[in-house]
């Protein structure tokens, strides 16, 4: 396998997507129907300058990662996904890593629910993927990589969010993130990633290391959370975690009752997007 004939399975795959089903505002002359290469940077959080390298075969050796990331983005179905890992000399993740793989009829499920805040993370709490309304919501994070985009991370060793919780909510939310990681650990004993990341926490964080050798169990539940955004302000929403349990996916939805001044401040949201009203 060569990298020109993996630069034409990405331009080939790249024009058969359309940008609405992509969540992506198709306005403006477009010379074809499919993704632009910038359009496919943006969902598969990489740079414009590599994906035209690689589609130009001036860069052979993505990583696994990446060639995830554009597999998402693409809308691969599995064989089309482990076909491109060959292309990029690369081998698909087997069931003893920790899966990252989104299946095309979970991603057409997203793709309507495109006035409600999702996100799809792995096992491991990993954010794989995040809707516009997720990224206005709870801000953009498109541009986190590595164990920056791991909730769990982010929550012990990361820098303040917009979700605001009560110290009773906070210990909770804290024991089902772990319960949930040593599940995960325990399902996927081999993957070098998931001992990293366990690791690291552990080294870093002394009350993920207590509740680490606690041994807690259980799983991660769905609550209620108290957002707080920078123009609407303060909004509690429910939210749900849906588990894709032959994928091993956990999708979290986010919604307001109807009526109520958080879905007022949530259609709101929706408008303003990820601008800044700030000059």
């Amino acid at each position: 396998m060569t990298a020109t004939e993996l630069g034409q399975a990405l331009r080939r795959w790249r024009d058969r997507v359309s940008p609405d089903t992509a969540g992506l505002p198709a306005g403006g002359q477009r010379r074809a129907a499919g993704l632009r290469r910038e359009e496919l940077a943006l969902l598969a959080g990489i740079s414009v300058d590599y994906v035209t390298r690689l589609e130009q075969g001036r860069a052979a050796n993505p990583s696994g990662q990446v060639v995830e990331a554009l597999g998402r983005a693409l809308r691969l179905s599995g064989d089309e996904r482990a076909y491109l890992f060959r292309l990029a000399g690369l081998v698909p993740q087997g069931p003893e890593m920790v899966p990252a793989y989104i299946p095309p009829s979970v991603q057409r499920m997203l793709d309507r629910l495109v006035d409600t805040p999702v996100g799809v993370s792995d096992a491991a709490l990993t954010l794989l993927l995040a809707n516009p309304m997720y990224a206005a919501l709870m801000g953009d994070q498109s541009g986190l990589r590595g164990l920056e985009r791991n909730g769990l991370w982010r929550n012990f060793l990361g820098g303040p969010t917009r979700v605001r919780h009560t110290p009773q909510e906070r210990r909770a939310m804290e024991a089902g993130m772990v319960a949930e990681l040593r599940a995960t650990a325990a399902r996927y004993p081999a993957d070098r990633q998931l001992r990293r990341l366990i690791a690291e926490l552990r080294g870093g964080s002394e009350r993920f290391a207590e509740l680490w050798d606690a041994g807690v169990v259980g799983r991660l539940e769905a609550s209620r959370k108290t957002i707080e955004h920078p123009q609407v302000g303060l909004l509690t929403l429910d939210c749900d975690l849906l588990r894709v349990e032959g994928s091993d996916l956990h999708i979290l939805v986010y919604s307001a009752e109807p009526g109520t001044e958080a879905a007022e401040k949530l259609r709101l949201i929706s408008v303003l997007g990820t601008q800044s009203l700030v000059e």
